[in-house]
């Protein structure tokens, strides 16, 4: 049985464990929109019965919940995540922002006319359903990943270009490719070499957000410093010592609807002369208090050309999701409709 198969059977179970009506409508049922979910539910108790479009995925972390929820905003009002298991911190935050949710050891929330459920601190049975393992979704494969969504012609081009524009050895290239075909992401049109296109990206490119804040993002991170204020990044002359904005300040420019809470900066090597300017400290003390996370940039190629001084879109928004703030994640779904799902038409 596949995962996502599996844990959907694990938590409907659950759920009749405690009362409820649980069937299987449909398997990957069709939707008006370019996306489709897991699986068609059906909940309720007696003769009252809510249907329910499910987002299976094996974990939930407070770093992928922000990818997790803009994915069910796409579902609509009856969506529902599934997943292995919900912490009782991770409840509370779903609650919150009313994200239905059901989970294999027990735990829910629905608040869904006529029903309502509220189960948080049930313990897991097992250790769950391991994600995907493959080179595609490892590190160096999302930085593989990345640069095919932000430039999808690059399947064609030699594996040593793709190498060096994701920043990653020509043999990762060669795994990732075999990954992405045997996944049914990449394939040669008509069977013909140097023809090859990106498929399923409606599915491919929320797994690549989700996947890059557990996994890529991490690891990014130089160091996170403290200063004085960021009141002035506008005027900070980044062009200048080889950095890029990311995050909130690039969403900033973006949409004009963001005002960053910290700054974000991708560079090869700390710019020590921005440092010195703008005063760096590795530490909070009184007066250096604001944040500024330093980021190794990962990917060798331009992005937006509306916006030489700023990380691809893609990445906007997928570290704006990995914050799993409120705020960020609003301005997140902006950023989607206007620059992001645009890739979703290059392939």
């Amino acid at each position: 049985m596949e995962p996502d198969n599996e844990i959907i059977e694990q938590a409907l179970a659950a759920a009749r464990n405690h009362g409820l009506d649980a069937r299987l409508i449909e398997r990957e049922p069709a939707t008006a929109d370019h996306y489709r979910p897991d699986a068609l539910i059906e909940l309720g108790r007696g003769a009252l019965h809510v249907r329910f479009t499910v987002e299976a995925k094996p974990t939930l972390t407070p770093a992928t919940l922000g990818p997790i929820a803009h994915q069910l905003a796409q579902l609509g009002e009856h969506a529902l995540l599934i997943t292995h298991y919900v912490s009782p911190r991770l409840a509370e935050q779903l609650k919150q922002q009313r994200i239905a949710f059901l989970d294999t050891a027990g735990n829910a929330y629905i608040d869904r006319a006529p029903l309502y459920v509220w189960v948080k601190g049930q313990k897991p049975e097992t250790k769950g359903i391991a994600p995907e393992i493959g080179r595609a979704f490892q590190p160096t494969g999302l930085q593989v990943l990345f640069a095919l969504l932000c430039d999808p012609q690059a399947l064609n081009r030699p594996y040593r270009d793709l190498a060096r524009m994701a920043d990653a050895a020509h043999g990762t290239v060669g795994w990732v490719m075999a990954d992405l075909q045997q996944l049914g992401f990449v394939r040669d049109a008509a069977g013909k070499r140097g023809t090859r296109r990106l498929y399923n990206v409606e599915r491919l490119l929320p797994r690549w957000v989700e996947a890059y804040a557990r996994l890529l993002r991490p690891r990014t991170l130089i160091k996170r410093y403290y200063v004085p204020t960021i009141d002035t990044w506008k005027e900070w002359d980044i062009d200048a010592h080889g950095a890029l904005w990311g995050g909130e300040p690039a969403a900033a420019r973006m949409t004009g609807y963001l005002r960053p809470g910290e700054l974000t900066l991708y560079v090869d090597r700390l710019p020590g002369l921005l440092a010195a300017r703008q005063r760096f400290k590795q530490t909070p003390e009184a007066g250096h208090m604001a944040v500024v996370d330093v980021r190794r940039k990962f990917w060798h190629f331009p992005g937006d050309a509306k916006f030489p001084d700023l990380v691809p879109p893609l990445l906007v928004y997928a570290d704006l999701l990995a914050t799993g703030d409120a705020r960020c994640i609003e301005t997140a779904n902006l950023l989607y409709e206007a620059h992001v799902a645009r890739l979703l038409e290059r392939t």
